[in-house]
C-alpha cells in the first residue's frame, strides 16, 4: 500500500492506495474536514466499508480506519460544510484521476508482470499512433468545417452562446459546468458551432463569439442524461465522462 497525502485548501487528506489501485480515504482526516461534531461517531453511524491497516505517523505506525470511496460521498451528502460539494468536487477531479493516472502508486511488478507490461507498452504505442493519426485526420476535417462557418453582425433568435448554454443546462439538469464544457467540446459527436457573432465592441478589442441552435444544444444534453446511470440520489456516471462521479438532477416531469 501507497500512502499519500494530498491537500484541500490547507488541509491533509490521506489517501492509501492497496495493491489493486483502489484508493482509501484516512477517514478521520475526511470527517474532520467535513466538520462533524463528533467524528468518529459520524464514522462509525453513515460508513458502510471502513477498515482499520496500520499506516506510518510522526509516532510509528498506527492502526487507522480508513474508508472507500462510496463513504467518502456519504459524509458529503450529511455534512452541513457550505463548502462539502466543493470537496467532493475536487475529490472526483483532482484526487482520483491522480491517482488511477500514475503507476507510481502501483506495487513492484514481477519479472513476468514486467515483461507483459512491457509487450503492452509497445501495444499501446501502436495503439496511440494509430489513434493520433486519426484525431489529425478529424481535426483537419473540422478544420475545413470551421472554415466555413459563416460570421453573424448579430445573434438570430433561437441561438445561444457557450455562457448561455451552461447557464441554461446547469438550470435544466443541474450539470456542473465541467460537465457540460466536456459535452460541448470532448465526448463524442461534440457540435460545431453554427456560426460566429462579431463583437460589438470589436474596435476595442472584443472577438467573436460562436453560437449553437438551442433547439439541438437542448436534445443533446437531453440525449446524454438519458444515458446516464445514478449513483446515489443526486450524483451520476456516464459512458464517456472518464473523471467519474458528477452532480446531476433527476428530472420527475418533462
Amino acid at each position: 500500500m501507497n500512502l499519500t497525502p494530498f491537500d484541500f485548501r490547507g488541509n491533509d487528506i490521506r489517501v492509501i492506495t492497496d495493491d489493486l489501485g483502489e484508493p482509501w480515504f484516512v477517514a478521520k482526516d475526511v470527517a474532520d474536514l467535513l466538520e462533524y461534531a463528533n467524528p468518529h461517531e459520524a464514522v462509525r453511524t453513515h460508513c458502510k466499508g471502513v477498515r482499520e491497516i496500520l499506516i506510518p505517523s510522526a509516532g510509528g505506525d498506527q492502526m487507522t480506519k480508513v474508508m472507500p470511496e462510496r463513504d467518502v460521498y456519504r459524509l458529503v451528502m450529511r455534512s452541513k460544510m457550505s463548502a462539502a460539494e466543493a470537496f467532493e468536487e475536487w475529490v472526483v477531479g483532482d484526487v482520483l484521476p491522480k491517482i488511477r493516472k500514475t503507476g507510481s502508486y502501483q506495487r513492484p511488478l514481477s519479472p513476468a508482470e514486467q515483461l507483459l507490461a512491457n509487450a503492452q507498452v509497445l501495444v499501446d504505442m501502436e495503439r496511440r499512433q494509430d489513434h493520433a493519426e486519426q484525431v489529425v485526420v478529424g481535426i483537419e476535417s473540422r478544420v475545413a468545417k470551421v472554415e466555413q462557418v459563416r460570421y453573424l453582425d448579430a445573434m438570430p433568435a433561437g441561438f445561444e452562446s457557450m455562457t448561455s448554454i451552461r447557464a441554461r443546462i446547469n438550470l435544466r439538469h443541474g450539470i456542473p459546468q465541467w460537465v457540460i464544457n466536456a459535452v460541448m467540446r470532448d465526448i463524442p459527436g461534440a457540435p460545431l458551432p453554427f456560426a460566429m457573432v462579431r463583437s460589438k465592441h470589436a474596435h476595442d478589442g472584443g472577438q467573436p463569439y460562436a453560437i449553437w441552435p438551442k433547439a439541438d444544444i437542448t436534445r443533446r444534453f437531453d440525449r446524454f442524461v438519458g444515458k446516464c446511470i445514478f449513483v446515489t440520489a443526486e450524483r451520476a456516471t456516464h459512458p464517456d465522462i472518464e473523471q467519474g462521479r458528477f452532480k446531476l438532477r433527476l428530472r420527475t416531469s418533462a
